[in-house]
């Protein structure tokens, strides 16, 4: 497989570079959580902060903009549950509406569900049928791009309604796991790597 795209940004983008500086200075990385050997990337102190929030939402939203600044995306989508945090001020700030996938269950209406591996077992996510029209242009957006099984899955949600993801847009990026690998030919903004 080729390697994805990946959204860049000229040097010293001032809206990129702000984010970056607010996810370094407060993400605060806690060891042997939630097991040992794991560091857990607590993003809580990022979230309490309005000033590191907003630089970190308009950075994401830039991968639903053109060059020019227009909009080309008809909704955001983002998973349960921090995806909420970050993907729901996305929306707002493009002017788009908001899609939440959750897991299995926690929707009232038809869903459309699409089961993917986890290290241990596997996990189910849920998207309304009726939550993306044909033909939409879909972002995705979410806080950490691991293995890959999360955003598989809901990419494959957002096609089984019918629509096109442009592209997936993360806080972090963990490296040293596969989670390009889902990504595909899709560009991908990942806003810090480790």
């Amino acid at each position: 497989m080729s390697e994805p795209t990946t959204q860049t940004h000229p040097a010293g983008d001032p809206v990129v570079e702000a984010a970056r500086e607010a996810i370094e200075r407060l993400v605060v990385d806690v060891p042997d959580f939630p097991e040992a050997g794991v560091v857990f990337k607590d993003v809580s102190p990022l979230l309490a902060d309005p000033a590191g929030f907003a630089a970190v939402v308009a950075a994401l939203a830039t991968l639903g903009r053109d060059a020019d600044g227009t909009v080309v995306v008809d909704k955001v989508v983002g998973m349960e549950a921090r995806g909420f945090l970050f993907g729901t001020p996305v929306a707002q700030l493009l002017g788009v509406g908001f899609v939440p996938v959750r897991k299995t269950g926690k929707l009232p209406r038809a869903t459309h569900e699409a089961t993917y591996d986890l290290e241990y077992g596997s996990a189910t996510l849920a998207l309304h049928q009726d939550g993306i029209t044909p033909g939409e242009r879909v972002l995705v957006v979410d806080d950490v791009l691991a293995t890959g099984g999360t955003a598989a899955a809901t990419k494959s949600l957002v096609e089984r309604c019918g629509g096109v993801v442009v592209g997936f847009a993360m806080l972090l990026e963990l490296t040293f796991l596969p989670g390009r690998d889902a990504v595909g030919e899709l560009p991908l903004l990942a806003l810090a790597r480790v």
